[in-house]
């Protein structure tokens, strides 16, 4: 997985990027682009987990739930 191919604006940013000094080189450049997509990512995820939960909360103080029964979820746990 070691090939790659860049548009020319892609790879003037990047010669530009190492030329700067930014970055050691294609590789240094590609990694972190790598993370930024991974922290994109984690923070997408993130905030669809945040929403779920405001929208459980809603739901919880205006009534809208149902009591849990965990004996019902996992009867084999309470079997004698």
């Amino acid at each position: 997985m070691q090939n790659l191919r860049l548009t020319g604006p892609m790879e003037a940013y990047v010669r530009g990027q190492i030329e700067s000094g930014a970055y050691a080189d294609m590789s240094d450049v590609v990694r972190a682009g790598i993370r930024l997509l991974m922290e994109r990512d984690g923070a997408r995820q993130f905030y669809a987990l945040k929403a779920d939960l405001e929208h459980a909360m809603r739901d919880a103080e205006t009534g809208a739930f149902a009591d849990f029964d965990p004996r019902v979820y996992e009867p084999d746990a309470y079997r004698s």
